[in-house]
């Protein structure tokens, strides 16, 4: 197989399909809050803490014995994961659980995983 066979050798211009792209094209700045999700979930722990979580609701005790790490370091990950809207908390007396912010974070995971499964 050619370096060169995925390189387009063409010349003409499909003005419609262009068109029609551009006008459904979003702004800068959905690209830039896209990218940055994308960012905070490409870190290892940070895809670990999510496993967990997809699993159960859990307290960051509960994670850190799970990867086996620190409270302080499983408290500093579930932080950016709560800023960037990835995971929620609810206090229960003295104890916080995290979960999954939502459906839409629970299925792009488990798609992510899948998909990762499915090209073995």
């Amino acid at each position: 197989m050619s370096k060169n066979e995925f390189i387009c050798d063409c010349n003409i211009i499909h003005q419609d399909i262009v068109e029609d792209t551009l006008k459904k094209m979003p702004d800068e700045d959905l690209f830039n809050k896209l990218a940055e999700f994308f960012k905070i979930l490409g870190d290892t722990t940070r895809s670990k803490i999510l496993f967990a979580l997809d699993k159960n609701e859990m307290c960051v005790c509960d994670i850190a014995n799970v990867l086996g790490m620190s409270k302080s370091s499983i408290s500093h990950q579930l932080g950016t994961l709560r800023r960037s809207g990835i995971v929620k908390c609810r206090k229960q007396g003295k104890e916080v659980y995290y979960m999954l912010d939502d459906d839409h974070v629970k299925g792009l995971f488990e798609l992510g995983i899948e998909h990762i499964e499915h090209r073995k």
